[in-house]
């Protein structure tokens, strides 16, 4: 049974997967130098998946679209899995993001694995975020309303 701190470990390791550049994470399992041996359960495959929005956030859920999905599930020789769920339809995305996800059911893996692969991989992604918010913000426009003397 995981702890709420692992669960909470893995579900960022996997956030930090899916948003990264498929090059990138192919050049940092590669520099890892693992090539575990697996056996695909599922996929990688493509499907869809129905998005849900909330009219203010806070409304009746309701169904506006749909977004291609590619998901990947893998087992290691060693009887470990992984899982993985990525937007679009980048095998090589699912496949290496599904295999970091089972090394890392090993605790000194994934010590490893997030020092050299998901660390680097968080800072560029935090790093491309502020430089969207500093580029947004130099467009904002502050509107003000003057009051006129007459009222």
């Amino acid at each position: 049974m995981q702890t709420h701190e692992e669960i909470a470990l893995r579900r960022s390791r996997m956030s930090v997967l899916a948003r990264a550049r498929t090059s990138r994470l192919q050049e940092l399992w590669a520099a890892l130098d693992l090539a575990p041996s697996y056996q695909a359960l599922r996929g990688p495959e493509c499907g869809l998946i129905t998005l849900q929005g909330r009219i203010g956030g806070g409304g009746e859920a309701f169904n506006f679209g749909e977004a291609t999905v590619t998901r990947a599930s893998v087992r290691l020789e060693d009887g470990s899995v992984g899982h993985a769920v990525a937007l679009g339809r980048d095998m090589d995305k699912a496949r290496i993001a599904a295999l970091v996800d089972a090394v890392c059911r090993k605790p000194e893996m994934a010590t490893l694995v997030d020092a050299r692969m998901i660390a680097p991989l968080q800072q560029e992604l935090d790093e491309a975020d502020e430089t969207l918010r500093q580029l947004t913000a130099a467009t904002r426009v502050d509107f003000f309303t003057m009051v006129r003397g007459e009222d």
